[in-house]
């Protein structure tokens, strides 16, 4: 048996201190204990193993992706096990400890510079650019985190725990958007299991494209790319919140110290939401968010120096 069995079941937390009186419930998935500390683990697994199946990679062959570091440690980690190559197109903007943990998995690294040390929509662009180079000239197999058919049916069973870990009682869930994979796979599974919360999308207030049409420079690493998501759906979103970036961070270090629950920024953006949404929706109701990954890729960062 190889680590990829330790992918998935991961727990769900009921926080305490941090809910108002009056308030629902707030419940969060802990992604963290993937085995790369990142939900992104059950995505490189799904679509790797998809196309090893139809044969549109083998072993051996070399796969690429541009990352902002979760999803490159994930496949780096997937690689590794299954006996592929991985070349990962990534960027200063992002934490260091990521972009470490991608070469120590035995990938190989290409960086696209951040002049400001934020993301922006020019910065993805960018790094898109130097991946179709990379596929056109040397034939390497694109993973294709915002197009590929099998990153949304990899995150159902994500939907199809939390069913089963809040016995199919859920009110809200609401979680921030990159590609857009994980909410809607998330919510496949939580609809297939008969759930049907009412489902919230969440963006940095610094690049609210969804809300208002226009992205710009942020901070908080695996959300808004600048574009709207490819996967989302609109017809099964009630709402999109846009959530400033520095509430989120001060969230995360808020969860640390009186919860124990130490994340990355996008899980502050989730909290903040899931409670706004506690208030609003008052007591005898459950609001479940993710905590996408494990914060301690992030201690040499911004969020908790």
């Amino acid at each position: 048996m190889s680590l990829i069995a330790a992918i998935g079941r991961t727990p769900l937390v009921r926080l305490d201190s941090i809910v108002p009186a009056n308030s629902a419930e707030v419940w969060v998935k802990f992604e963290g204990d993937n085995p790369t500390g990142s939900y992104k683990d059950r995505m490189a697994f799904g679509v790797i193993s998809k196309a090893l199946d139809r044969g549109d990679l083998k072993v051996g062959d070399r796969i690429c992706e541009y990352t902002g570091g979760s999803t490159g440690t994930a496949i780096a980690f997937v690689s590794s096990i299954l006996g592929l190559k991985f070349t990962a197109v990534t960027s200063t903007a992002f934490a260091a400890s990521k972009i470490q943990a991608i070469r120590t998995y035995g990938a190989d690294v290409l960086l696209v510079e951040s002049s400001d040390g934020k993301l922006s929509p020019d910065l993805f662009a960018r790094m898109e650019d130097t991946v179709s180079e990379l596929v056109d000239t040397e034939g390497l197999f694109y993973f294709d985190q915002f197009g590929s058919p099998d990153v949304r049916p990899s995150y159902a069973v994500m939907g199809a725990e939390i069913a089963e870990g809040m016995d199919g009682k859920i009110d809200a869930y609401c979680a921030a958007v990159g590609t857009g994979g994980s909410l809607m796979g998330t919510i496949d599974g939580l609809l297939d299991s008969g759930v049907t919360p009412d489902f919230y999308a969440l963006e940095p207030v610094q690049s609210p494209m969804l809300t208002t049409g226009t992205g710009g420079s942020h901070m908080v690493e695996g959300v808004a790319l600048g574009f709207v998501p490819p996967f989302l759906d609109m017809t099964l979103i009630k709402e999109v919140r846009a959530i400033d970036q520095e509430a989120g961070f001060e969230m995360c270090r808020t969860l640390a110290k009186q919860e124990g629950l130490l994340a990355g920024g996008s899980t502050g953006l989730n909290v903040v939401a899931a409670l706004d949404l506690a208030i609003q929706l008052g007591p005898g109701k459950r609001v479940v968010t993710v905590a996408c990954d494990n914060g301690i890729k992030y201690l040499g960062g911004h969020i908790y120096s």
